[in-house]
């Protein structure tokens, strides 16, 4: 089942979200506009300032020039509608339709060395300190003083053409920007908040038993991943529960099959059927050892998964532990129709526990005795490859499917499917060598062979390398 998106609602996450990116936004814009409209306010000013002094340095080397013609400012005392003019022409805006509004003419002023006005400031501000005042000299002769409006007067005419235009696109701006901190905002904390909702709700089905709950995989983000990766961990729990399930299951069908022989055993002696005798005993005393090999096997296996299985690790000669059980199983490889073949290195060394590799060997002799044809071949080898003890153990026809070798190693598992005993063992003896593989910090691994059989290849880790 694939788990779908419900439907959105506001969530917690999704609102704290959604308040901190639009705070950070807000909080950027306003002091984007503030620091903006400061450095407006700053630069323009200087702007001006420098703008204005240079403008009357050139006013002033033009009216020195006129003063030098003249020798007096008469001239322009009978004729002061000549100021703007004058001032246009050593500006340079003689030829504008429309003059620039820095240095026109009312923004100076004119007075003699006496201190009387030529020109007097055209606002009627006369004698105000604000002005500024640039003294003009003539071969050292002090002719009179220049004076031009202040910056911050200039800017009292002036913001409300430019400055407050500026400010007001710039708000515009920032408006914009805080509208789309809000759709982004929105946006993400809906989306993310839409799939932390889907996953939590699946989390929840999962604790509560459903694992067949799916995520859909979308994109390559950290959310897609940990989607995939709960979606691996359903299947995981699934397939668990469905192998717990079937290990009970054959669990219980593995012991009922020698209980049963016991209780028809038993009834038949209580009704006189068969005569309690020696033979009987003995056969009765033989389900009674299954049944607790059996239990054993399950032990052990359950130890294993718990962790807890009871091994101890010494420094050992592997090649004398493996040549040693060879050389005691060869009555019966003979007696199953085996022949064997070896090719083990002395004196390759590792950390073992020799009880449990007695075992190890036993569960795979017992394989290859049990599933191997006869007339057949054994053949087992030990070897050193990088820092390794590796073991082959290849046995003959008949092999088993490419598709199949996986699950060898399952508990209760046959490859034909059968739960006959008499088509082989309990199904745990595979099961049981990779558990003490895995203890002796091993692997096993199954592949088919060039014999027409399996190939067992086990690695152990020489003492050495520790």
């Amino acid at each position: 089942m694939v788990f779908s998106f419900p439907k959105w609602r506001p969530s917690r996450l999704g609102l704290k979200l959604f308040a901190a990116i639009l705070s950070v936004n807000v909080a950027i814009s306003a002091s984007m506009f503030l620091a903006v409209s400061y450095s407006i306010d700053r630069g323009f000013l200087d702007y001006l300032s420098q703008a204005q002094e240079r403008r009357a340095m050139l006013l002033a080397d033009g009216l020195i020039t006129r003063w030098e013609t003249q020798n007096n400012w008469q001239w322009l005392e009978n004729k002061p509608r000549r100021w703007p003019n004058i001032v246009r022409f050593e500006l340079g805006q003689e030829d504008r339709e429309r003059p620039s509004p820095l240095g026109e003419a009312r923004d100076f002023a004119l007075r003699a060395p006496d201190g009387r006005f030529v020109i007097p400031p055209m606002d009627n501000r006369t004698g105000s300190s604000d002005w500024r005042w640039l003294t003009l000299y003539s071969n050292d002769l002090e002719i009179g003083e220049l004076g031009f409006r202040p910056p911050q007067q200039m800017l009292e005419r002036m913001e409300n053409h430019f400055l407050e235009r500026q400010q007001r696109n710039l708000m515009i701006i920032v408006i914009s920007i805080g509208l789309a901190s809000l759709l982004l905002a929105a946006g993400l904390s809906w989306w993310l908040s839409r799939r932390t909702r889907a996953l939590a709700i699946a989390t929840r089905r999962l604790t509560e038993g459903n694992y067949h709950s799916r995520l859909p995989e979308r994109g390559r983000d950290e959310l897609s991943r940990l989607a995939r990766d709960f979606n691996v961990l359903a299947a995981t729990l699934e397939a668990n529960r469905d192998a717990r399930s079937r290990w009970v299951s054959d669990t219980a069908h593995e012991l009922r099959t020698p209980l049963a022989v016991l209780r028809g055993e038993i009834e038949a002696m209580q009704d006189g059927i068969r005569p309690l005798n020696q033979e009987n005993l003995f056969s009765l005393a033989q389900e009674v050892a299954q049944l607790e090999r059996l239990v054993a096997d399950l032990r052990l296996l359950s130890q294993s998964d718990a962790g807890a299985l009871d091994i101890h690790l010494a420094p050992m000669d592997l090649s004398e532990s493996l040549t040693s059980r060879l050389e005691d199983a060869d009555r019966w490889l003979k007696e199953s129709g085996l022949t064997l073949t070896t090719h083990i290195a002395p004196g390759v060394m590792i950390r073992g526990d020799a009880q449990r590799l007695h075992q190890l060997w036993n569960n795979l002799l017992d394989n290859s005795c049990a599933y191997t044809d006869a007339p057949g071949k054994l053949q087992v080898t030990l070897g050193i490859q990088h820092h390794h003890a590796v073991i082959t153990w290849q046995d003959s026809a008949p092999g088993v499917p490419e598709s199949e070798l996986v699950r060898l190693t399952e508990r209760l598992y046959r490859v034909e499917g059968s739960r006959n005993r008499a088509s082989g063992g309990s199904g745990l003896g595979l099961s049981i060598a990779s558990a003490l593989v895995n203890a002796h910090g091993a692997t096993l691994k199954a592949t088919n062979t060039q014999l027409g059989g399996l190939c067992w290849t086990l690695r152990f880790p020489l003492l050495t390398a520790h």
